[in-house]
Parts: C-alpha cells; sequence; structure tokens
C-alpha cells in the first residue's frame, strides 16, 4: 500500500470490531518472565508449565473424623487405637478392632471404611457403629486428585486464589509469571484541576484517569500516573516523550477530537508515534485514537468519562490481556445476554451502548432496563449502572429483545 492509501487507510472508521481485531494485530506479548512468591502470585498470569511433585493425596487419607475398618469385621471393636493428621497410627490393627481417625489423617493398612464419627456410639472400651459395610467409604485414595509428573497448569493462565493452593502443593514456589504491561496516564486540558482543588468557574475535577488506573490495574497492569498536561503543543510533546520512552503502553484521555485545543494527535506524532486509526464507530466513544512507536501502543481516549470507560475497557483492556501473555481466549471480550426492557432508543449510524441495571428476570433471563442518564459526561448516572446494552449500528431495540451487553461490575 502506498503512503496515500495508507492515509486514507488510517483515517476510515473502523467497526468495535475491526479496531479491536487491528489494534490486538499491533499488541506484540512481552515475553519477559520473572518470579513471584505464592502470597503474590493470585491474579499474575503464569509463565511456564507447572507439574506434580508428588501424589495428591499422598497416602489413603480420612475424608471424615471417625473409626476406620476393614469393612468385612464390621461389628465394633476397641477405640484405644488412634491415627491423626500428621501422625498415622503405624502398627497392625487387631482382627475385629477399628481406629479412631481425623479427617486428613492416613488411613492405617488392612483398613478399607472409614465410618463416620456421628454413626458411632461409644460403650465403654468398645465402640458401637450403626452404618452399613462399605468398603473404600470416606477413604480418599493416593493419586486420586493428582499424579507425579502430571500437568498442574500451563502457560497464559492468570491465576486465581485456587490456582495459588494447588501449586503450593505442588511445591511452586517462588511461582515463574510473566511480567505486567506497564502502562502511563496522563490528561489534557486547562479546564482541569486536581481532586485535592476546588475548581474555579470554568474548571472541573480531573477523575479520568484515576477511573482508567483502577480498570487497568485490574486488567493485570502496572500504572505510571504523571498528571495533568496543559493545552500546549510543546508542553505535550514533551510528556508524551517521557511517557513512551518508559512504558508499553500510554493512554491519554482529551484532546482527540476535532476542536482548535485538540492537539494530542499532533503532539505524538512529533515524538515519531505512527497513527493506525482515528475514530471507531461506537457511541459513546467515537474520538478514540491509536497508534504505535516501535512496540509501545498509544491510546488517545476522549476526554467524556463514559467515553473513556468504553475505551478502555473495549479496546485497551484485551491489548493489557495479549501484553502480558495471558491465552488468547482471555483477549475476548465476554459478553452477557439480556432482554430489553425500555422504551425503543432512536437508531443511530453507530453501534450505541446504554447504560442498563441487570436483574434475572422470573424465567431465568437477565432483564436489561435502562437508567437516567444525560450522556457521556454523565459518570454519576453511569454509576447507578451494571451494564451497558449493546445495540447494533442502525438498529433500535423493543421490548423483549435480546441484546449483548458489557457487564461493568466484572
Amino acid at each position: 500500500m502506498d503512503g496515500v492509501g495508507r492515509a486514507l487507510h488510517s483515517y476510515a472508521m473502523r467497526t468495535p470490531e475491526e479496531a479491536t481485531t487491528e489494534i490486538l494485530m499491533h499488541a506484540e506479548a512481552l515475553g519477559e518472565r520473572e518470579s513471584v512468591p505464592l502470597l503474590e502470585a493470585a491474579g499474575r498470569v503464569l509463565a511456564r508449565e507447572v507439574v506434580s511433585d508428588v501424589d495428591a493425596p499422598p497416602f489413603r487419607k480420612s475424608a471424615m473424623d471417625g473409626f476406620a475398618l476393614r469393612a468385612a469385621e464390621l461389628g465394633g471393636g476397641s477405640a484405644e487405637l488412634e491415627s491423626r493428621a500428621g501422625h498415622p497410627f503405624e502398627a497392625s490393627v487387631p482382627p475385629g478392632a477399628c481406629v479412631s481417625i481425623s479427617t486428613g489423617a492416613e488411613v492405617p493398612a488392612g483398613c478399607d471404611q472409614v465410618v463416620m464419627v456421628e454413626n458411632s456410639e461409644r460403650r465403654g472400651t468398645r465402640v458401637h457403629l450403626t452404618d452399613a459395610a462399605f468398603a473404600g467409604q470416606n477413604i480418599c485414595n493416593q493419586g486420586e486428585d493428582l499424579r507425579i509428573g502430571e500437568v498442574v497448569q500451563r502457560p497464559g493462565r492468570r491465576l486465581t486464589p485456587t490456582d495459588v493452593a494447588v501449586l503450593a502443593a505442588v511445591g511452586c514456589e517462588p511461582v515463574p509469571v510473566y511480567r505486567r504491561p506497564i502502562v502511563t496516564l496522563l490528561t489534557t486540558g486547562d479546564e482541569l484541576v486536581p481532586p485535592t482543588e476546588k475548581p474555579s468557574r470554568g474548571q472541573i475535577r480531573e477523575g479520568n484517569t484515576l477511573h482508567l488506573a483502577a480498570l487497568a490495574k485490574r486488567a493485570g497492569a502496572v500504572v505510571r500516573y504523571t498528571g495533568l498536561v496543559p493545552d500546549d503543543a510543546d508542553e505535550l510533546a514533551a510528556r508524551f516523550e517521557e511517557a513512551l520512552s518508559a512504558s508499553d503502553v500510554v493512554v491519554t484521555t482529551g484532546g482527540v477530537s476535532m476542536g482548535e485545543y485538540d492537539l494530542v494527535a499532533g503532539a505524538f506524532q512529533r515524538c515519531g508515534v505512527e497513527e493506525v486509526f482515528h475514530k471507531i464507530s461506537i457511541k459513546p466513544g467515537k474520538p478514540l485514537w491509536f497508534g504505535k512507536r516501535g512496540k509501545t501502543l498509544v491510546f488517545g481516549l476522549p476526554g467524556n468519562p463514559v467515553s473513556c470507560l468504553l475505551g478502555q475497557e473495549v479496546f485497551v483492556r484485551p491489548a493489557l490481556r495479549k501484553l502480558e501473555g495471558e491465552h488468547e481466549s482471555a483477549w475476548i471480550e465476554p459478553l452477557g445476554r439480556g432482554r430489553w426492557n425500555g422504551k425503543p432508543p432512536r437508531p443511530i449510524p453507530r453501534q450505541n451502548n446504554v447504560p442498563v441495571t441487570v436483574a434475572i428476570g422470573a424465567d431465568g433471563v437477565d432483564e436489561l432496563s435502562p437508567i437516567p442518564w444525560s450522556g457521556s459526561a454523565d459518570i454519576v448516572g453511569l454509576a447507578t449502572a451494571t451494564a451497558m446494552a449493546i445495540i447494533p449500528a442502525g438498529e433500535s431495540a423493543g421490548p423483549g429483545q435480546l441484546l449483548d451487553y458489557r457487564d461493568l461490575t466484572r
């Protein structure tokens, strides 16, 4: 494609699906490994295959507090013998005897049943057992959960708290993980002041970057916040250059529309960032700008807070997942499916994202009810929503119509 063709291509408005595909095409997994303690491993992406060095359970163990015995001899016996967790009973069990045993303790050799303590009654030195004979009852066999050499987890998995417990069971300490992407957040606008200041006339408090920081951390990133940047081309270029040199991803808010002081795109191009595209056929969030310098991804999000949210979750989040090395299935945006429960919205030529609350209907289908909302600047109104219903470009939605929705609570 020649230079003119590339320029025309970059200015063609993308559908959300096209934009996501193109962003992911430019995102390259970092592939850098590091080790973290098990205590810090939850939420990180595993960097290599982990195999078990033990059987789990490592021995035949009792699943209950009770009495171990031979099922064929069920009929009571001495309860003076004992096997406790960590202190197995190692002698031979006499014929007709049972062994008091605790949950997790090793089952004595020769015993093939554990009767729950609830089904027993002590009578002096004897134990009366009321359960039926059932070989194997309440016994976990060695290796029934996991065998030595068996794969526990594969690379690319974002570790859950349960995964951490499994890794601990196989002695994976420390845990090999991929480095998290570094994201630098900046916001532009002479009208903005920090949350600690009371706005004067014509000013507003800045909260976009705080919102984006929380979302980026939830997606697995390390976040750098460099503060407010004035609407000055030279200052923007200087601050952007510093951010580009220290980050895997740079995310800005504001200054990407077509006004006289929308200077972000020009400042990035001064820093050698190649524009990939500008504008997406989505509402809210149409003016989103995307470019790249080397391997560093650059997102210029609109200044309205709801547009920021949508841009982060729909377009930035998948890129962060891929950069960190998470499995491809995690790049795909998870969507719910629900039934529209409101007045038909006016069709528009872009994908329309409408804030809604989600409640389970009487028939088990999610009900999507639109909230009172005044537009993409209304972050207060959005705080009452739990999702955004997705209405395809050029379409409306009638009562009862099934729609995809983006969950805002995940």
